[in-house]
């Protein structure tokens, strides 16, 4: 029976946020406690980090301990799942540049998630002069993000990735690049596939002003470290119905945070532990849509529902805060035994690719005879 491994990271720009746990967080503990998995490895992709940081290392560097915080006061246990750190396996800059020759230049200008990324972070150019000088052109390193994820995932002969919807076509691209590899060199890397969140709420979470999924650059995060007056601040302004001025008004919930953020957090438990008059989601949006409910009260039970949440990922974190070299030593083995991996696929691939030249004794032999003819 083949083996069934999982291959999941972020990068270190800044504090984890829920779009993070409802994303991949929470399931990649779900799977770490299922029992289902042979390992789990979870890399924070500094590496990856740096392709549009470059000039400010310092924010990649100081971050490497908040997202490992994040983890652990999650319940990503070190005993279960290996922590590494990316740029400790050297195995995947190798890898990636390999796969370089396998991928078109046309292919990633293709990729919807690259695409995205760059004019998000205002790579690309446009026509207007005045702006362009005000914007940088796009980093190799940036624009060859998939190959890198490919190398990532590869490596580690990962067969499960739990990711976002907007993650999926970077996981189509790895699969073309294994699909590739082995029609050219023989079967040799394994195809991965994505596990998506199931609720749907929780394919995109938006930010806190509803006009964008939630992201550290756009400001609109409540983070997995916040406090509970943090958390109640936010969810206090957070984006509704514009339209619903008055209690009375009807209110639409379609795009209205707080029943997004509701239908991805909230259970039926819920309502009978804080609002016992509604037997459900269902009926609390069936009473907003008519009209007679508040917003504060509807975000009331959302801050309740995240508190319930974070709180014990706060109460984790208090340890582990104090306990930094432990959390370091965790990284260090963690990337020791990452590299070991990576290492042991690299050498199957420049085995497949026939550039194993030192250890093929009888290429060796052969040539030495032919010229000692």
């Amino acid at each position: 029976m083949s083996k069934k491994i999982i291959l999941t990271g972020d990068r270190p720009t800044g504090k984890l946020h829920l779009g993070h746990f409802v994303g991949s967080l929470s399931r990649r503990v779900e799977m770490q406690e299922s029992g289902d998995y042979d390992n789990i490895y979870i890399m924070i992709a500094d590496a990856q980090a740096l392709t549009d940081n470059a000039d400010n290392p310092d924010k990649v560097r100081d971050n490497i301990i908040e997202v490992a915080l994040d983890y652990l006061s999650c319940g990503i246990d070190p005993a279960k799942s290996t922590i590494f750190i990316q740029s400790y396996v050297a195995e995947l800059t190798e890898l990636a540049f390999y796969y370089m020759n396998l991928v078109t230049v046309q292919r990633l200008q293709r990729n919807p998630t690259v695409k995205a990324e760059i004019q998000m972070r205002g790579f690309a150019e446009n026509n207007d002069a005045e702006e362009n000088q005000q914007r940088k052109g796009t980093p190799v390193g940036f624009f060859t993000y998939p190959i890198s994820q490919a190398a990532d995932i590869t490596a580690f002969r990962a067969t499960t990735i739990p990711v976002g919807a907007d993650q999926e076509p970077m996981i189509e691209q790895t699969r073309e690049i294994v699909h590739k590899f082995n029609s050219v060199y023989g079967e040799t890397l394994v195809e991965p596939h994505s596990v998506l969140p199931t609720n749907t709420a929780c394919m995109r979470l938006p930010g806190t002003d509803g006009k964008a999924k939630m992201s550290k650059s756009l400001g609109n995060c409540i983070y997995l470290s916040d406090t509970a007056e943090d958390v109640k601040k936010k969810v206090m302004g957070m984006y509704t119905d514009p339209d619903h001025l008055k209690i009375t008004d009807p209110g639409k919930v379609e795009g209205n945070c707080v029943f997004t953020y509701l239908d991805a957090f909230s259970r039926p438990e819920h309502f009978a532990k804080y609002l016992p008059e509604y037997e459900n989601l269902d009926a609390l949006k069936e009473h907003y849509r008519r009209g007679g409910l508040g917003d504060v009260k509807c975000k009331k039970l959302l801050i309740a529902v995240l508190e319930e949440l974070l709180a014990p990922i706060r109460e984790r974190r208090k340890y582990y805060e104090q306990h930094i070299e432990e959390v370091y030593d965790i990284l260090r083995r963690g990337s020791e035994e990452a590299r070991k991996v990576a290492a042991a696929t690299l050498d199957d691939v420049r085995r497949a690719m026939r550039i194993n030249y030192f250890e093929d004794t009888e290429l060796i032999a052969r040539q030495a005879e032919e010229y000692r003819k």
